[in-house]
C-alpha cells in the first residue's frame, strides 16, 4: 500500500466513475484500474461494487474512505507546515464562500493589512464548502447556511435582515412590507439548491404551506439584483447589498417581507483538527475581531422607493 493508490482510491470514491476519476488524476483508465484493484488486494477485501461499467463504494471502501482522507489530510498538513517554515511570508489562506460580493470587503481590508498573506478564494455551494472543509481545500468557509459536524468549529459573525427586491413600476414597489402569500403568484429570480437564498426562500414558503414560483436560477447569488432589475422577477436579497453601492449601479425597489426569520446568519467556519498557518490564524483573528458589515461601506440614510411610493 503506498500514497499513490490511496490518492487515487479517494478520487475514485468520491467520483464513484473511472472515467473521470482518471481525467482529474490525468492518468490512462486501465492504470488506475489496476492501481485500485491491487489496493483492494491488498486489503483483502473488494472496496466498491461493480455492475458492469457502473461503481459503488460500498460498506467497506465507505469505512476505509474515513481513514484515508484522515492520513492524507495529515499528510497535507504536514507538507504545508514545512513550506510555510521555509518561506518568509505568513504562508496561505484559502477561503470558501457562497458569494464572492460578501467575502471581498473582509479580504480586501486583511490584504491590506497582510500585504505577505498568501490569499486563496473559492466560490462553492454548501455541499462544496463542507467537502472543501472536509478535504482541507480551504481552511475557511463564510457560509450563510448552517454547516454541522463534529470536525467543524465555527462562530457567528453577522445577522442581517434579508428584504424583497422588486423593479422598479412594480405592483408592490409602493408597499412598505408584504406576506409570502401576497407574493405566492411572482415568479422569483433566485439561486439553484444549494446557495443560501434558495434554501431561504423554500423554507419561508413551506411554512405557509406554499412553493415558490422560479423564474430565473443560477450560480451567483449576486447577480440576481441585476436580474430582478431588468424585471426578469423579484427576489430576496440581504440587507448588506444597501451597503455596497449596488443600489446604485442595480436600482431596485426595496420592501419589508413579514415572514419570521427572514434574515442571514454569516458564519465562519474550519476544521477544528486542521493545521492553521499564521495567515490563517491571523485571518480568523482579522473577522472575528471587529463587526463583520464594518468592513463594507456605511448604510445610506435614503431609503429607495418607486415614484410616487409610500
Amino acid at each position: 500500500m503506498d500514497l499513490l493508490q490511496l490518492r487515487y482510491f479517494r478520487t475514485v470514491a468520491r467520483y464513484e466513475h473511472m472515467s473521470r476519476a482518471a481525467e482529474e488524476l490525468h492518468v490512462a483508465q486501465p492504470s488506475l484500474s489496476r492501481t485500485v484493484a491491487r489496493l483492494e488486494a491488498d486489503l483483502g477485501m473488494p472496496l466498491f461494487d461493480r455492475e458492469g461499467r457502473r461503481i459503488r463504494l460500498n460498506q467497506y471502501g465507505a469505512i476505509f474512505l474515513r481513514h484515508v482522507e484522515r492520513a492524507l489530510s495529515e499528510l497535507d498538513d504536514g507538507r504545508r507546515a514545512v513550506r510555510e517554515a521555509r518561506d518568509t511570508g505568513l504562508g496561505r489562506v484559502a477561503v470558501a464562500s457562497e458569494t464572492l460580493l460578501t467575502i471581498t470587503p473582509a479580504l480586501g481590508s486583511f490584504r491590506a493589512a497582510h500585504p505577505r498573506a498568501d490569499v486563496r478564494l473559492h466560490q462553492s455551494d454548501a455541499p462544496e464548502m463542507d467537502r472543501r472543509l472536509r478535504t482541507r481545500e480551504v481552511d475557511f468557509c463564510l457560509a450563510s447556511q448552517p454547516l454541522s459536524g463534529a470536525h467543524l468549529e465555527t462562530v457567528e459573525l453577522a445577522r442581517e435582515e434579508v428584504l424583497l427586491a422588486v423593479p422598479y413600476g412594480h405592483r408592490l414597489a409602493g408597499r412598505r412590507s408584504v406576506t409570502i402569500p401576497e407574493v405566492a403568484d411572482e415568479p422569483f429570480v433566485t439561486t439553484r439548491r444549494g446557495y443560501w437564498q434558495r434554501a431561504l426562500l423554500e423554507r419561508l414558503f413551506a411554512a405557509e404551506g406554499l412553493a415558490p414560483l422560479i423564474s430565473c436560477e443560477g450560480d451567483e447569488p449576486g447577480a440576481s439584483q441585476d436580474m430582478i432589475s431588468a424585471g426578469l422577477g423579484i427576489g430576496l436579497i440581504p440587507a448588506v447589498s444597501r451597503q455596497v453601492g449596488t443600489h446604485e449601479r442595480v436600482p431596485v425597489v426595496w420592501v419589508a417581507l413579514d415572514a419570521p426569520d427572514c434574515e442571514r446568519r454569516l458564519t465562519l467556519a474550519w476544521n477544528k483538527d486542521s493545521h492553521l498557518s499564521e495567515a490563517a490564524v491571523a485571518f480568523r483573528e482579522f473577522v472575528t475581531s471587529t463587526p463583520f458589515m464594518s468592513h463594507h461601506l456605511p448604510l445610506p440614510r435614503r431609503t429607495e422607493s418607486a415614484p410616487g411610493g409610500a
